[in-house]
């Protein structure tokens, strides 16, 4: 199972704060796609997701300033 946060267009640190609360809903091993385009958020969420031991999955540019991130949620 899957899950998208979609967090176009809201500052930072909404992405981040918003990720959070999106991996607290969901199951160890279940992948959260988030996009956005906070370019803070390109570093923050991967570095808060390594440090929860979330794993990241796919990080890419989709569009000019716009990102996607897909992480597995750890234990």
């Amino acid at each position: 199972m899957a899950a998208t946060l979609n967090a176009i267009g809201k500052s930072c640190p909404l992405p981040l704060e918003e990720t959070k609360i999106a991996v607290e809903k969901i199951e160890v091993g279940t992948e959260l796609t988030i996009n956005f385009d906070c370019v803070q958020a390109t570093e923050n969420i991967p570095r808060w997701a390594a440090a929860e031991g979330h794993e990241i999955t796919n990080f890419e540019a989709t569009d000019d300033g716009v990102w996607t991130i897909s992480l597995k949620k750890g234990a």
